[in-house]
């Protein structure tokens, strides 16, 4: 044991070995987000290159013990704090926290996978390029663990996910090689995308050391418009409507129910959520222009007339100023804080086909009532590729904690089957981590599932990388 821990000392420095034993508290690496978990880690191992990522994966096969790759820990399904079997490194990521790279011909950046998210936008920007990715806990989470669990957002309508951002990658593998793939080609046909196997792997396959990234024209304009609509129906065909006069310029499309939008009223009204009282939805949506100002208001002006006339939105306001676009965003990431101010609740992150969507939710909403009376449905999400947030919230009067306690898996497994009726998956963004990876047999097509056992096995035979998580 403190062979194991001597070792990792001569490799990346004594001050960046923490354990318990020298006097350090853990807990902010040993504590998932959301307080579900807390484990106890033999060591924090804080490498600050990706030799020395090699060397320390290297001593830890040696010596037995298992590995938790970590960027920013603000993961929701429990996938990068350590067990409880004090036997565990946890390997923190976040010195890797170097830009490389930005190549403005090949429109790529080359970053390791310590850098915040938000970090990466800013760089991007001022060198007069656009990097789209946003999630709400962009000022905390790492690119490398938005790659490892091939994060969503709310831009992903237009750009897609963090796999389709990345065009190259650098790993360390469970035997402590490094592969070198940063070449930012996009077009490669020399054999299986192995880029493709370890972006979303959630750090089971390997380590993400450093990723080569999209970068895109930063746009004229970005407008941002917030429609009441008078049902999911309706913010499906607004959808619809959205594709046809924005085309590409969709770059954003929410949609949030009432008691989502009540929750945040409630709990922050100094953000003064707008048109949600009267109205069981509304959408928030976002066009980038690469002409004008000019000419991605008329757009917007063309689509609201086309959709009041159809009878799709119900009310409007469109944004008249980058501060006011970024207040409209800041109540939709707001929802999940504003959820927790009202108490512990179950969360679902979901995909179903856009077209499917209002039928789950009126099925599934109705069910639910049925079977747990008063409970609270807190939906909202990324309508625009098929993602909702689908949260269950204790009835009114009821204790969260022992509505969670006892009602988690009885509405996980009521939510799941609907999800696995509709065609949808149990997971869109936020990856299986331990929390649903019993789940996934479950769920998942036998014929894959065997598949990633393979896989597991042929890069991790001895199951050091991230055991537990995807696959119990």
């Amino acid at each position: 044991m403190s062979t194991l821990i001597d070792q990792l000392r001569a490799i990346v420095g004594a001050a960046h070995v923490l354990t318990r034993d020298d006097g350090n508290d853990l807990s902010a690496w040993e504590q998932d987000w959301r307080k579900r978990a807390h484990g106890h880690a033999l060591a924090v191992v804080r490498p600050g290159s990706t030799d020395e990522v090699s060397a320390v994966v290297r001593a830890c096969a040696a010596a037995g013990h298992s590995m938790v790759p970590q960027g920013g820990n603000t993961g929701l399904v429990v996938g990068s704090v350590p067990d409880d079997s004090g036997h565990q490194v946890v390997l923190s990521l976040t010195r890797l926290n170097q830009v490389r790279a930005i190549d403005g011909a090949n429109l790529t950046m080359t970053v390791e996978a310590g850098c915040i998210l938000q970090t990466l936008q800013e760089t991007a920007q001022k060198a007069g390029f656009l990097f789209p990715l946003s999630l709400a806990a962009e000022g905390s989470c790492t690119i490398g663990g938005n790659l490892a669990t091939n994060a969503g957002g709310t831009q992903v309508v237009r750009y897609g996910n963090a796999r389709d951002l990345c065009l190259g990658l650098e790993v360390v593998t469970a035997q402590g090689e490094v592969w070198q793939g940063l070449g930012g080609l996009r077009k490669d046909n020399t054999g299986y995308d192995l880029r493709d196997l370890f972006v979303g792997s959630e750090g089971t396959l390997g380590i993400i050391t450093a990723a080569t990234m999209k970068l895109y024209p930063l746009p004229a304009a970005q407008l941002t418009a917030w429609a009441a609509v008078p049902s999911l129906e309706a913010a499906v065909a607004l959808l619809g409507l959205a594709h046809r006069h924005l085309g590409a310029g969709l770059t954003g499309f929410e949609v949030m129910g009432q008691f989502a939008l009540g929750l945040v009223d409630r709990h922050m009204p100094q953000l003064r959520v707008p048109l949600w009282a009267d109205h069981p939805y509304c959408v928030l949506l976002e066009n980038s222009d690469s002409e004008s100002e000019a000419h991605a208001r008329t757009q917007f002006e063309h689509l609201l007339e086309s959709a009041f006339e159809d009878g799709i939105v119900s009310d409007a306001v469109v944004a008249e100023s980058l501060q006011q676009a970024h207040q409209l965003w800041h109540i939709r990431e707001s929802i999940p804080l504003a959820q927790a101010e009202e108490g512990l609740n179950i969360k679902h992150d979901i995909s179903i086909p856009v077209s499917r969507i209002p039928a789950f939710c009126a099925e599934t909403d109705a069910l639910l009532q049925r079977e747990i009376p008063g409970v609270r449905l807190v939906n909202f999400g990324h309508l625009g590729d098929g993602n909702l947030h689908y949260n269950v919230q204790a009835p009114a009067h009821g204790d969260p904690a022992t509505f969670l306690r006892e009602q988690e898996a009885r509405v996980n497994t009521l939510v799941f089957d609907q999800v696995h009726r509709f065609g949808g998956s149990i997971s869109a963004e936020h990856g299986v981590g331990s929390l649903k990876a019993d789940k996934l047999p479950l769920y998942k097509d036998p014929v894959a599932l065997g598949l990633m056992r393979s896989i597991k096995q042929a890069l991790d035979p001895h199951n050091i990388l991230n055991p537990g998580r995807v696959l119990a």
